[in-house]
This record gives structure tokens, sequence and C-alpha cells, in this order.
């Protein structure tokens, strides 16, 4: 036989396509140690030069809180009774869809400061997303020892539902991380969507119950119930601040079907990320 040609048998095709489901598994595995360089490094130069350091994790969240409550408090936003004091419930809210919102652009932003270096090595993709979810963990961290603090200052202590809080949390990373997977390829080729996103999410920000309680009629509302990130939200809070839950069957489905989103947006990602490097760079 002429070994300059490849003998393609069901056998191989069978091998072929196992591969496919099989090597990101393997490749996430074998990533774990790169990813976790790669964050140690990023953190380091993030803060590096930097007066206030981990306090910029607080600020935009603060910052969001205060404007909120001087309007409130005002008159200039009517806020419905909230059933935690309002500071709390602003800054758990705006806390929490930053961990969404991290998550969502996490992994266009990892890409493009590693792009110089994905020309020139191969290496498994999965690190720089696992960079970046063991960075927003770290974020995240820092973000809810400040929220306990806060929450027990104002008399808001967790119960049992606290157990239930990680799973929530994990939601709102898993929700970001699958959406950001199917963003990346994009950012890389349109230089529009890095800047179309953080818009967006902020739109999406007053259509979700952040600021202000889902109560009452009218349309905002009707758009608020059917929210899928509603139910991730509010969740999260209640677990957190010893509320009951909410929309629980939503909140179960929108997590089901999170799942075979979220391994689309990965096998999209690890497939077309070499590419696009590769004719970028040619």
């Amino acid at each position: 036989m002429n070994p300059h040609y490849k003998l393609y048998t069901a056998e191989a095709g069978k091998k072929s396509r196992y591969s496919l489901f099989s090597a990101p598994f393997k490749d996430l595995a074998d990533s774990q140690g790169l990813a976790m360089r790669l964050t140690i490094r990023d953190i380091k130069s993030s803060y590096r030069g930097s007066f206030l350091g981990v306090l910029w994790i607080f600020i935009t969240p603060l910052m969001n809180t205060l404007i909120w409550m001087m309007l409130n408090v005002s008159g200039v936003v009517r806020i419905a009774e909230t059933p935690i004091p309002y500071p709390v419930y602003i800054f758990t809210g705006t806390m929490l869809w930053s961990v969404f919102t991290e998550s969502l652009l996490s992994p266009l932003n990892q890409t493009t400061s590693s792009k110089s270096i994905l020309s020139k090595i191969n290496f498994p993709k999965e690190a720089l997303i696992l960079s970046g979810i063991y960075k927003i963990l770290f974020n995240t961290g820092i973000k809810l020892i400040l929220m306990f603090g806060t929450m027990l200052i104002l008399g808001v202590y967790p119960d049992w539902h606290l157990l239930f809080f990680p799973i929530a949390l994990f939601s709102l990373m898993f929700a970001g991380t699958a959406f950001g997977m199917l963003a990346a390829p994009l950012g890389l080729l349109y230089g529009d969507v890095g800047r179309i996103i953080p818009m967006a999410t902020q739109v999406l920000m007053y259509m979700s119950p952040v600021v202000y309680v889902m109560k009452g009629e009218g349309v905002l509302q009707k758009v608020m119930a059917i929210n899928p990130l509603t139910p991730l939200l509010v969740n999260a809070r209640n677990w957190l601040t010893g509320l009951h839950s909410e929309q629980i069957y939503y909140f179960i489905g929108i997590n089901l079907v999170l799942i075979p989103v979220f391994f689309a947006g990965w096998l999209f990602y690890r497939v077309s990320i070499p590419i696009i490097v590769e004719r970028s760079g040619s």
C-alpha cells in the first residue's frame, strides 16, 4: 500500500467522533497548571502600581449603591419596598450582576490579551477560559467578604438557604461564560462586539431585578419576569440574605438549557479561535 495514502475506516470515523468530544476535556485537564500561572500573573499585573489595589473591586458596586440610595431618598426614583434593607438589596444585586458581566466579558478579554502568544505557541485554549474563571472567583471571594460585612452591619443574617448560594453563583458564572465563549470569536473578528457587550449588559441590568424589586404590573415587570437571568439573580440574592426561593422551576429549567449552550460555546470557541488567530497573523 502506498504510504502516502490514508485509509479511512468506520472504526477511524468512530475514533474521530469520540476525539471531538473527549479532546476538550483532556485539554481542560492538561491546562490547569498553565491557567493558574496565567491567573497569578494577571492578578499581580492588575494591582501592580495601584494605590487602592483590590479596593477597585468594590468601587463600582459601591458607587452604584450610593447613587441609587440618593435617587430613592431624594424622590427622583420611587422604589417599591424591598424585603431586606435597600442598601443591602442594591449592593448584593450590583455585586452579583458584576459576576455575570465579568464572566461574559472574560473569554473575549482573555483571548484578546493573549493573541500574540496564541500566534506563536500552541497550547490548550481552555487555559484562557480557566484563567478568566479563576480571576472571577478571586474577585468574587473578596466581594463576598465585603457583602457579608455589610449585611451583618445592617442586620441581615443568612440562614440555611446559604447552602444553596454557591449553586446560584455558579449559575451566573456558567451563563456568562457560555455566552462569552460564543461572543469571543466574533469579538476578535469585529472590534465593535467588545464595545457593544458592555452597553448591552447595562441595558439588560435595568431589565433585571438588580436595583429594584419585581412587583406590580407593567411591561417592564413582565420583561423581568421572563428574563432568563431573573431567577438566577433573585435566588442568588435570596439564598445569600436568608430569603426563600423564587421561580425555582424556572431556575432549574434555565440551568438545564445552559448546559448545551455552554458546550456549544466551548466547541465553537475551541474550533474557531485557532483559525481566526492564524488568519489574522498571516
